[in-house]
């Protein structure tokens, strides 16, 4: 059976160490040609962590739309020879000083597979237990509080929170019936 879209050539046309963006030609079913730019970028981990004063979320200046919003704790590592459960439980840690007695494997979602290779597991941590954050240097100004469900919902619906991967990680949850 042929393939929808076969790959003829591919270029990287650019690498850093957290991701690689290239330049596929490819060959359509049909015959025609054309291109894909492709990021590839290792997947991550979102965490909702909840406790009886609510689901915690995370306020940071995000670089390129130059500004701060509000989101569940995430992030990925250079290195990908990590399992999720390990990443996730870092994440959290680093960013909230939280550790997760209960850490549930919720999905697995696309970030954005048009252009994208990466995806994200989402995770829901009860049983928390507060210690000191373990934050990179690039999580400087950071902020980790908790919010009632309630008042997240809220922010959802006023556009407060737009990042898209909390957006769906907290519809999942809820289709769930975790939250």
């Amino acid at each position: 059976m042929k393939r929808e879209i076969e790959t003829t050539d591919s270029v990287v046309v650019y690498q850093n160490r957290w991701m690689t963006v290239r330049e596929d030609q490819i060959l359509r079913a049909d015959g025609s040609s054309g291109i894909y730019g492709v990021v590839e970028k290792p997947d991550f981990a979102v965490i909702a962590a909840v406790d009886e004063r609510g689901l915690y979320l995370v306020e940071q200046f995000r670089y390129p739309v130059g500004k701060r919003f509000w989101e569940l704790p995430q992030g990925s590592w250079e290195r990908q020879d990590v399992d999720s459960i390990t990443l996730a439980k870092a994440e959290l840690r680093e960013e909230t000083g939280l550790v997760a007695g209960s850490l549930v494997h919720v999905g697995h979602l696309a970030l954005a597979y048009a252009f994208c290779t990466q995806g994200y597991n989402v995770f829901f941590a009860t049983n928390l237990e507060q210690r000191e954050p373990e934050r990179n240097p690039e999580e400087q100004g950071l902020i980790a509080k908790p919010f009632p469900i309630a008042e997240v919902e809220i922010m959802l619906h006023q556009g407060v929170i737009i990042d898209a991967t909390t957006v769906a990680a907290f519809g999942l949850l809820r289709l769930k019936g975790m939250i």
